[in-house]
């Protein structure tokens, strides 16, 4: 029994010395020329099935609207955060930053300058509105960024004219895009970030922390430095000329519509009831230059993207992401994981017993062995993809077994190779001691 004991264990770290080894390879990107597959399914997780396929339509979150400004100038969205604060909301949020870009103030780099009557319109918006926040940009000094790290020193703040009488969160979403109008995914955002010791809320936090702080409270003591988005839902605005068939190729999502959406125009001219705004949070930004228009610009992709895999086009403009986590502080309804020391536990323990089965199956039925093997491994695999996925559905737990299921497709030809090896050493010994023996 001790000896068996231990020849699981030896295989199991043998395992684990080829699972080292096949990610050091990888992360050496050899092979990402030839592999079109993997590149395909890069930004895909199984959790993404989850969200398409096994969660119920959502029921339209009544305390968010979003709003399009589409290209409006800073004059004319002072008119729109002049006619929503009349109808009492309890946020307006902007996702915008009013800046000149680079730092210089002139009025050939930094054109909105010209308006002077505009800006200062919009200013008195603001201060008139007494609720409103206004985005901001986490940056990082020449020095920090070349090495390429995630710890932001300096923040971009809107001009004072603004800012001074707004609230403000951080619009950044790790994203990993290498600059602003590569492609870009969005699973997380950060709750807060520390920028030279003092906290600052992102977007979402602040919002939700002026609508209600008790359950921002709450948020911000899971003391979590990035928050996976459960999201719920989209804004998907079809045309009705081209609904012409049965099926709905036409929404980028497999969900219904989770929050209300306006146009600009719309709200101009009126065309809303009265209580569309009252006691809401209202985010304003941009949702294409019309509503239903298929631009790209801050646009993410996400998990509710209705390809899951090689995906085409980016289904989520960011003021919903935005809106997304502000739902999902509201509704308390986080999404948890396993800590880093329980993933590996799991895959030790899944593979010790997935390596002592297959050495008793080598024992007692070596006739079967190669068959049993790849059947178990196979069924085991897909279990545990099932179990990933069910467990993201219906308790959200985000369950990371990636270590596991590596370890379960490597058993097999580890076990081959270490019981080949051992083999030959017991030969060379046992040689060896017979050529000892005879002399």
């Amino acid at each position: 029994m001790k000896k068996f004991w231990v020849q699981c264990t030896a295989i199991t770290v043998f395992v684990f010395g080829m699972m080292w080894a096949v990610s050091s390879i990888s992360d050496l990107n050899i092979f990402s020329a030839f592999d079109t597959i993997s590149l395909a399914f890069s930004d895909f997780e199984l959790t993404d099935y989850a969200f398409n396929n096994l969660r119920p339509d959502p029921k339209v979150d009544e305390r968010i609207v979003m709003v399009n400004f589409g290209q409006l100038s800073r004059r004319n969205v002072a008119g729109l955060v002049e006619i929503i604060s009349q109808h009492k909301p309890r946020v307006i949020a902007l996702d915008a930053r009013y800046i000149c870009e680079g730092g210089l103030r002139d009025s050939i780099n930094c054109p909105q300058l010209l308006d002077v009557f505009g800006n200062q319109l919009l200013s008195n918006a603001i201060k008139e509105a007494g609720n409103v926040v206004i985005g901001e940009k986490l940056m990082q000094t020449d020095s920090l960024a070349n090495f390429d790290s995630n710890v932001a020193d300096s923040i971009e703040i809107s001009d004072a004219i603004f800012s001074d009488f707004s609230y403000e969160g951080f619009v950044n979403f790790p994203t990993n895009a290498a600059w602003q109008e590569d492609v870009k995914q969005v699973r997380t955002f950060w709750p807060y970030f520390l920028v030279n010791g003092k906290r600052e809320l992102a977007f979402s936090t602040q919002i939700a922390n002026l609508y209600d702080s008790n359950k921002v409270k709450k948020f911000l003591a899971r003391n979590k430095e990035e928050e996976i988005i459960n999201f719920y839902g989209n804004i998907d605005v079809v045309h009705l000329k081209v609904k012409t068939s049965k099926i709905d190729d036409t929404k980028s999502t497999n969900f219904g519509t989770g929050f209300y959406v306006i146009d600009f125009d719309d709200v101009f001219e009126g065309n809303f009831v009265p209580d569309l705004f009252k006691d809401k949070i209202v985010i304003i930004g941009y949702l294409g230059d019309h509503l239903g228009d298929s631009a790209w610009e801050d646009k993410f992709f996400t998990p509710l993207n209705k390809k899951i895999g090689g995906r085409a086009n980016p289904d989520m403009f960011g003021p919903v992401v935005h809106a997304n986590a502000v739902a999902m502080i509201l509704n308390e309804n986080y999404i948890d994981e396993i800590p880093k020391w329980f993933q590996f536990a799991i895959a030790f323990i899944f593979c010790w017993l997935t390596v002592a089965l297959f050495v008793w199956m080598d024992v007692n039925l070596p006739i079967w062995y190669d068959a049993l093997s790849v059947i178990i491994q196979i069924t085991q695999i897909f279990l545990i993809m099932i179990v990933i996925v069910l467990a993201f559905a219906y308790w959200n737990l985000k369950l990371e077994l990636s270590l596991t299921l590596l370890a379960t497709a490597l058993v097999g030809p580890c076990y081959d190779i270490f019981k080949s090896v051992q083999n030959e050493i017991l030969h060379r010994l046992t040689k060896q001691r017979e050529l000892v023996s005879k002399e």
